[in-house]
């Protein structure tokens, strides 16, 4: 897969990925509405607010040149169910972005259980498998994706919140700041026998989306491990091979360490509970 077709919006949480038979697609993940809302403030804080992201996000699709906006999971942060204060805000968002002239589609994740039945009927729902578009496998990072998505030449997840604690700043008294992943996978080998109901991983790169919504939780992956819920996603494809990490300006942060360090052991693919 040539880097070129898969390239970040600058100083923004968005990925262009670049089709051959059309314009190119905006791709983001963890969207997380309702996040840091209250009962006179449903739809979210300033900076965070639905609305604002989404007038935001159009802007962005606009500059662009996008033809469509694809999310990857965690639309909505409450994992159970969809408060009746954000049904509507959910609804508007997408309306926002279809009234605009954009295509939404929508890869489900961990918080998204019961979204779809509050969605505009346009907005199209794949399960959380996963989808390809332009040869590219999308999906959120929480389950093992499809076999289609894994026979792609190159692979774009979310779930895993990336992000680096650096020294504090005017923009982050805790230092943490968001940031891309990008994986280099080695020469896939044919699994042994026994193993061969699952497909192997044919990609040979892949992409790790920042969090879209700047309240949502960040993993400081230059300090430690991730937390147990978002382990699957780094142990069964970060740590498989040479990762960099990059910040949102562009700024190349080098090499993660990645390898696990007494991860899951091997064959077990299930997605842990939560988070």
């Amino acid at each position: 897969m040539e880097p070129a077709r898969l390239s970040p919006v600058p100083n923004r949480p968005l990925l262009i990925l670049r089709v051959e038979d059309g314009p190119p697609v905006l791709l983001l993940s963890d969207l997380h509405l309702g996040l840091g809302t209250t009962s006179g403030q449903s739809a979210g804080p300033p900076g965070a607010s639905a609305a604002e992201m989404a007038v935001g996000l159009c802007e962005s699709a606009r500059a662009a040149g996008a033809s469509r906006i694809v999310l990857l999971g965690d639309v909505k942060h409450p994992i159970v169910g969809t408060p009746r204060p954000l049904r509507p805000v959910v609804f508007d968002f997408f309306s926002t972005l279809l009234g605009d002239g954009y295509p939404v589609d929508i890869v489900l994740g961990n918080h998204d259980v019961g979204l779809a039945k509050y969605l505009p009927k346009e907005v199209e729902v794949h399960g959380a498998g996963g989808a390809v578009v332009g040869g590219v496998g999308l999906f959120h990072g929480h389950r093992w994706p499809t076999d289609k998505v894994l026979a792609s030449g190159a692979l774009v997840a979310g779930h895993l919140h990336p992000g680096v604690r650096l020294a504090p700043s005017a923009d982050s008294s805790s230092g943490k700041q968001r940031c891309w992943l990008r994986v280099e996978f080695p020469e896939p080998e044919a699994p042994p026998k026994r193993r061969r109901a699952r497909s192997a991983l044919a990609a040979r790169e892949m992409v790790v989306l920042p969090a879209f919504n700047p309240l949502a939780g960040t993993e400081a992956l230059n300090r430690g491990r991730p937390k147990l819920s978002r382990s699957f996603l780094f142990h069964r494809f970060v740590g498989r091979g040479r990762t960099r990490a990059y910040l949102l300006d562009g700024t190349d942060l080098g090499e993660l360490a990645t390898a696990p360090a007494g991860g899951p052991p091997e064959g077990r693919e299930r997605s842990p509970p939560g988070r």
